[in-house]
């Protein structure tokens, strides 16, 4: 079983950058993305990004944040600029179809 591990969290103003990343602990061939959740919130999808590096992107973060990966690494990042407070919560990787990581805390101060 694959293993996740996120990093790259933290406390930041409103316009400023985080760079979040994933680090499998094996090759992952299959779709990886990036979830969050807000307090009292579902989990919802921030951005998908294939093998191949076909992307995908919630309206919310289009233009904002930018998901990659670097299959010889086996890791998977999210760049996230202009950050705003809406933008808290905790973010999760995710290797489809369904195993998750432990998750990193995103916390935007206004």
């Amino acid at each position: 079983q694959v293993r996740l591990v996120e990093s790259g969290g933290g406390l930041v103003q409103a316009g400023g950058s985080l760079r979040l990343s994933c680090a499998a602990s094996r090759i992952v061939v299959n779709t990886m993305g990036w979830y969050r959740q807000a307090p009292g919130k579902a989990r919802e999808l921030v951005a998908t990004i294939t093998f191949g590096g076909t992307t995908n992107y919630a309206d919310s973060v289009k233009g904002r944040f930018t998901i990659s990966r670097d299959n010889a690494k086996n890791a998977v990042y999210l760049q996230m600029n202009s950050l705003k407070p809406e933008d808290t919560a905790i973010y999760y990787c995710k290797r489809d179809p369904g195993t998750w990581g432990q998750g990193t805390q995103v916390t935007v101060s206004s």
